[in-house]
């Protein structure tokens, strides 16, 4: 019985040894790219996609909608930011391409995250909800810094509610403000 089992085992080692594998190594072309497709995919596209769906939503008047595109947009944007993180990491000294690549696609959901952030305060502004606003630009402001634009928008906005009450007037160039 043991022999039987060995003959199997080796048989089928041999079939697959000559079982065309560069087919499933190298894939069948564009359809096999799923994570790529702009509006179903996972990517920096396929956020922007939400965030448009979203904006679409605010404009029927379908807030509920609108929260839930936010949502997941915001959801997505934290997890490609967090894995072209790693993978960058995980590259870094050995192939240069690879980081930056990946620094490259952080930046842009690190811009998504921000803009969905944006988003969502003001639906929540929108909604009589400022208490609820308040953490989402904080985050757009601790994302962003101060010295970006959509830092700068989180931050006049937490003016615009009260939260906070000094004006921010910009970096000077000497850093004396």
């Amino acid at each position: 019985m043991g022999c039987r089992t060995l003959l199997m085992a080796s048989a089928l080692l041999t079939s697959l040894a000559f079982a065309p594998c560069e087919a499933i190594a190298q894939g069948g072309g564009a359809n096999d790219r799923v994570l790529a497709q702009s509006e179903s995919g996972f990517n920096p596209a396929a956020v922007q996609a939400l965030i448009n769906r979203g904006d679409a939503a605010v404009a029927a008047g379908d807030l509920t909608t609108a929260k839930k595109a936010y949502d997941d947009a915001r959801k997505a944007s934290k997890q490609l930011l967090a894995f072209y993180r790693d993978l960058s990491g995980a590259f870094r000294g050995l192939d240069a391409r690879i980081p930056r690549e990946m620094d490259s696609k952080g930046r842009l959901a690190l811009g998504l995250l921000a803009e969905s952030n944006l988003r969502l305060a003001a639906l929540f502004r929108l909604q009589n909800q400022p208490e609820v606003a308040v953490p989402v630009l904080v985050e757009v402001v601790k994302l962003m810094t101060p010295s970006q634009p959509q830092g700068q928008k989180a931050y006049q906005s937490l003016v615009e509610l009260g939260f906070v009450e000094t004006e921010f007037k910009g970096a000077s160039p000497a850093g004396i403000n």
